[in-house]
């Protein structure tokens, strides 16, 4: 067992990452950044919780794009398939719940 402090993580790098747990190939990971990530799809579905700070997230379907704003306590859901990329304002801390080895 373990606590995690979220707010007392940081990292030496933009999305530098905790690994809290693996559970049977879904990872659990906490990121810090203060930088945007790049434009990916990911290898199945992805949870992205923001602890802490706000994150622009953008995504792309079928060729067009949609923007979300997310603050601490949002949850966003990307499906497979679903290109976006997250974009902080700021500083913020992630926890990110993903298929292991996923982007």
């Amino acid at each position: 067992m373990k606590v995690i402090r979220s707010g007392e993580f940081t990292a030496d790098r933009a999305w530098g990452a905790l690994d809290i747990a693996n559970l049977n190939g879904t990872t659990c990971r906490l990121h810090w950044t203060d930088a945007p990530y790049k434009w990916h799809v990911n290898d199945g579905e992805e949870v992205f919780a923001v602890m802490q700070g706000r994150v622009r997230m953008r995504v792309r379907r079928e060729g067009v794009e949609e923007e979300f704003r997310l603050e601490a306590g949002d949850i966003f859901h990307a499906q497979s398939g679903d290109e976006h990329v997250a974009e902080p304002v700021g500083i913020a801390r992630i926890l990110v719940i993903e298929k292991e080895g996923s982007v």
